[in-house]
């Protein structure tokens, strides 16, 4: 019954609809709200960090300036006076004057103290109670420790950090050193040691804990290769990198904060860290290869803000179920004109309106009058859609009346040259037959020659005779084949045999030498040997050879034609080439087009090259003209082995 009413009250469906919009961009609003709130609040724990970040650099920054400057402070002295007994004193002096150090190592190169030829390290060590001792080691080996060969290498100071795991120095240290190398150098500026003045890491770490900006932050501090230099939890120091303890699979954001950080780049990230998600800001420590972050979980961050969630989300529930209850009156008022509309509409549908709308399963009063609107757009688009179909076909039949007007007439155009250019190219030959068949038919003539023509002036008339009979045999044959264009593929199909490559060539060389005896030469050379046998149909492929080399022999110089035969893995390729004019780039196309000659001058029906294209296709292969040869032509017969 409610569902039912619901279906048959437009105002409560129109209610429904309006706080199905507006409930939505009310949420998002509120949820923008809280989100920009929670930005505001992140924007503000990460200025809080950072300012809590600086005054950590700036108070380890003094503290690592005060190491630096009492090294290079007393670095003068410890070069004037490479005595045992002096650089064990400076030692002692540096570690005493400055509190920040935790010892300090004068180290030389061999020979530079005369009574030790080999080792000589002079070193102070801050003790608990803060007593200083000192010492001279002979036998340690320290040439290939990191605090010794950076300095030497470079030829600078800087910081470095390393571990003592063994305690080799018999120090009563944790192992973990950062220490300030200085090389040292003589009066001829040669490299004599090294000074290095150390800080324990642990008490660095102990520095970074003094303050923190919420009551579960933390700082930590990676060197270049993402050891631990600084951490709450002392066991990671040195031992351990942020790479190794990140799970590669579901810690990535972990790892990437290890590169920033390693690449000495500076800025925010937000991070889970042991399972919690936290927000951690990093910069790079100032005259070192160290990267400072502080650690500060969300859960610190944001705890007033959750608070604040429960509260507004509370409120808001009551207050769109206000929202809800007073819509509904307001949208039942404001309706009820609309009841007298549908007659009104159910008159419009008679005529014509240009609307697009859905017809409706409804059975409310704006129902009907969706639906009156639909049936007449429905009658409307009808109409329209009768007299788009006739303007349609009537433009369709124009256009195509027009294409077949202008193909009648580019027929008829090329029936034309085509008659014109067969009537010339028949009667040339028959001309010269009939002219000399008179001759030898001459009543002067016997069947023995007589004193006026002689047996050799006979037989170059027969000659001439079978030579013009064999062209005039040629353009006959060439016109059966172009009007029928499934001849030669029948063929083709049906009479395929192995021929051997090298003898097909020859044999055309000498057929086009044998029409033309005032040829120099033509070229042969071939990389296959005489026994390769290709199948293929042998009629066809001669054909097609011997189109191109009459075309060589009529249109080049007639001096420097060459046939080559070259193959690959898969393909052997028959290759003719002539020096001459060649053919121009616009022309490159339409010489494979039938009934098309370059020049309307020239011998032959425009069938040669196109029938040669269509012939090599028949047979499996490929022909084309080489347009990177420019010193006349180059054909190319491609087929596969």
């Amino acid at each position: 019954m409610i569902r039912m009413n619901i279906r048959r009250s437009f105002s409560t469906k129109l209610s429904l609809w309006i706080l199905l919009m507006a409930v939505p961009v009310f949420c998002a609003s509120v949820g923008l709200l809280f989100y920009q709130s929670r930005r505001m609040i992140q924007r503000e724990a990460v200025e809080r960090a950072n300012v809590m970040l600086d005054a950590s650099l700036q108070r380890i920054n003094r503290y690592l300036v005060t190491v630096e400057t009492a090294s290079n402070t007393y670095s003068w002295l410890i070069q004037r006076s490479m005595q045992p007994d002096s650089l064990m004193a400076l030692t002692e002096r540096i570690v005493h004057f400055n509190p920040y150090s935790d010892g300090c190592a004068i180290s030389t190169e061999p020979g530079v103290i005369p009574q030790y030829p080999q080792y000589f390290m002079a070193y102070s060590i801050r003790e608990e109670g803060d007593s200083i001792t000192t010492m001279l080691k002979e036998d340690y080996n320290y040439f290939k420790k990191k605090w010794y060969t950076v300095p030497r290498e470079h030829h600078q100071s800087g910081w470095v950090v390393y571990y003592d795991e063994a305690n080799e120095l018999d120090l009563d240290m944790d192992g973990m050193i950062a220490t300030y190398s200085k090389p040292l150098y003589d009066h001829h500026h040669q490299f004599v040691g090294v000074m290095s003045t150390e800080m324990s890491l642990l008490h660095l770490s102990q520095i970074l804990t003094k303050e923190k900006p919420y009551p579960h932050s933390y700082f930590i501090m990676l060197d270049e290769k993402g050891r631990y230099v600084g951490h709450p939890d002392s066991t990671r120091l040195f031992n351990k990198t942020i790479f190794s303890m990140a799970n590669p699979q579901k810690q990535t954001d972990l790892i990437a904060l290890g590169y920033e950080m390693t690449r000495g780049g500076q800025g925010s990230m937000s991070v889970v860290i042991n399972d919690a998600p936290s927000l951690v800001c990093y910069k790079p420590v100032p005259g070192t290869t160290w990267s400072l972050a502080i650690v500060c979980t969300e859960s610190d961050i944001f705890t007033d803000y959750n608070r604040f969630t429960y509260i507004a989300v509370s409120l808001l529930v009551i207050a769109l179920f206000l929202i809800i209850l007073y819509c509904h009156k307001m949208m039942a008022r404001s309706l009820r004109p609309l009841r007298s509309l549908l007659e009104k509409t159910q008159e419009i549908a008679k005529g014509n309106m240009d609307l697009n709308i859905e017809r409706l399963s409804r059975i409310d009063e704006m129902g009907c009058l969706q639906d009156s609107y639909v049936t007449m757009l429905e009658s409307l688009r009808s109409n329209i859609e009768n007299v788009r179909q006739a303007s349609d076909k009537a433009c369709k039949y124009n256009k195509e009346l027009e294409q077949a007007t202008l193909l009648v007439k580019e027929a008829d155009k090329q029936k034309t040259a085509f008659m014109q250019n067969m009537t010339h190219q028949v009667r040339t030959p028959l001309n010269v037959i009939m002219g000399y068949a008179q001759i030898l038919n001459s009543s002067r003539m016997s069947i023995l020659p007589c004193d006026c023509v002689s047996e050799e002036e006979i037989k170059s008339l027969a000659a001439t005779m079978e030579h013009n009979s064999k062209l005039l045999t040629r353009l006959i044959l060439m016109l059966l084949d172009s009007s029928d264009a499934t001849f030669s593929e029948t063929a083709i199909s049906r009479n395929r045999e192995t021929v051997p490559a090298n003898t097909v060539m020859m044999e055309m060389v000498d057929y086009v030498m044998q029409l033309y005896p005032d040829l120099r030469v033509i070229g042969f050379e071939t990389e296959v040997p005489d026994d390769l046998l290709i199948t293929t149909n042998r009629q066809f492929l001669q054909y097609s050879l011997a189109e191109v080399l009459l075309n060589a022999a009529k249109y080049s110089d007639g001096q420097h034609i060459m046939t080559r035969i070259t193959r690959t893995d898969t393909t052997i390729r028959f290759i003719i080439e002539d020096t001459g004019k060649g053919i121009a780039e616009a022309d490159r196309e339409r010489i494979f087009k039938f009934f098309t000659k370059v020049d309307d001058f020239s011998e032959g029906l425009g069938l040669g090259l196109p029938l040669t294209r269509r012939h090599v296709e028949n047979l499996g292969g490929k022909f084309w003209l080489d347009t990177s040869y420019h010193d006349g032509c180059r054909f190319i017969f491609e087929f596969p082995l």
